[in-house]
């Protein structure tokens, strides 16, 4: 009898403490309203914003003398409209011009990375420099942006491992294989085949990314490319910032074969805002503009004066259609149905552009694009999981992936004279 008093004091004293437990508060109804909840349950984790790039042209390089905490009205990005946008976390974009080659652009990549440091100890209330999930979760707890960065093309390693793992050391969570121009170890999706897709040592690229837990990233690199990493690849990739082939026929996006095997890897693709990249109609135009440019400059005595002339009556006569926020609802909806909500995120390329859609001027928008997922029927699950849980499990997944190899195999030692001797010989072994 007095087990059985004491089990029902006990049963009591739970249900009591169970009933005086704050009741978690209802989700708003208002989809504006419900995605700002949503966001603050969750880091929006955005995979591309090139603001170190605009300090460096417009400041020197000097954090100090560009005050992001205050109005930049001739950026995307200041930390008000970040704190309005509810940005959980970001992977800064520690990009240097595919113009810039060997030495050069090893020394600048590092430059941008000093850039991204300095904004961190600049404005330690708002920036938290995070390198694993885990980071990012706790810099979101303390009510910070985590700060993440990402290479945007291979040519800042000048074809060595060595500098990929000193990157890597200093804090760098991604490289984007290649920028606009091929490097000579991978294709770009801009430039003209030379390789067709990854060579023996590109190969290697990317198994030494998995071996330190660096996200392999295919945004800007060819098709070829992409199905080359997603072969060799051990570790979930990433496209930062890239959408869909299907929807808009740029050279920038992913087929839906490559969406395909995105999701049997594991990985997640960062819905990009590029109005080229989202608008076919925005995309034909900048094609049109393209072949006037060509006609004036094949113009019997044309000069560069004329020639910007001749663009300037073109483009006031030929307005640019805008791309906008629901057609970038649409290439998630899209990617949603041909690889799933599990590998889907978002990467703005926020001050990496002219131009931006309407309804996503910068980044305090992001809300308005979690709305209109909203609206369209997508669960605050599907919404958690894009906003970030989705980039947190990749990272989680590549981190576990290079934990594993780290004890299986040392650095790689592979030099590109030897890897790919063959190759820049001419392939003598085919003549024979």
């Amino acid at each position: 009898m007095q087990s059985f008093t004491l089990l029902l004091t006990g049963l009591c004293f739970i249900a009591l403490t169970a009933s005086c437990a704050p009741a978690e508060e209802p989700m708003p109804d208002d989809p504006v309203e419900r995605a700002k909840a949503l966001h603050g349950k969750v880091p929006l984790t955005d995979g591309h914003n090139d603001l170190p790039w605009q300090i460096r042209r417009k400041a020197n390089r000097d954090v100090w003398a560009l005050d992001i905490a205050e109005p930049q009205p001739d950026l995307h990005t200041d930390i008000p409209r970040l704190r309005e946008g509810m940005l959980g976390a970001q992977f800064w974009s520690v990009y240097v011009p595919a113009s810039m080659q060997g030495k050069e652009a090893v020394r600048a990549t590092m430059e941008e990375i000093d850039i991204v440091y300095q904004m961190i100890a600049r404005y330690p209330d708002t920036f938290q420099l995070a390198t694993t999930a885990d980071e990012v979760e706790a810099a979101f707890a303390a009510g910070k942006i985590a700060s993440m960065m990402g290479i945007e093309g291979g040519h800042s390693i000048d074809s060595s491992l060595g500098a990929l793992r000193m990157f890597h050391r200093l804090g760098v969570g991604y490289m984007t294989l290649t920028h606009s121009r091929n490097v000579p170890w991978a294709d770009s999706a801009t430039d003209t085949v030379a390789v067709d897709g990854l060579t023996k040592f590109g190969e290697e690229v990317v198994r030494e990314m998995n071996r330190l837990g660096m996200l392999v990233d295919l945004s800007h690199v060819s098709p070829a490319t992409m199905r080359d990493a997603l072969e060799v690849s051990e570790a979930p990739v990433i496209f930062s910032h890239s959408s869909s082939l299907a929807m808009c026929n740029h050279v920038r996006n992913a087929p839906d074969d490559v969406l395909e095997r995105l999701a049997e890897n594991g990985g997640v693709i960062m819905v990009t805002f590029v109005p080229a990249y989202i608008s076919e109609e925005t995309r034909l135009h900048g094609v049109t503009r393209g072949e006037e440019r060509d006609r004036l400059q094949a113009l019997p005595g044309a000069t560069d004066e004329s020639v910007s002339a001749g663009m300037a009556a073109w483009n006031e006569a030929n307005p640019t259609p805008p791309a906008t926020l629901a057609q970038v609802a649409d290439h998630i909806d899209h990617i949603r149905q041909v690889a799933g909500i599990d590998y889907i995120g978002i990467g703005g390329d926020y001050d990496g552009i002219s131009t931006v859609p309407v309804g996503l001027e910068d980044v305090s928008t992001y809300p308005m694009l979690t709305a209109e997922l909203i609206r369209r029927g997508y669960t605050d699950e599907d919404v958690m999981k894009i906003l970030g849980q989705n980039v947190l499990r990749v990272m989680r997944d590549a981190e576990a992936v290079a934990a594993r190899l780290q004890q299986e195999r040392n650095p790689s030692g592979a030099r590109i004279e030897v890897l790919d001797a063959e190759d820049l010989d001419g392939d003598s072994t085919d003549e024979e």
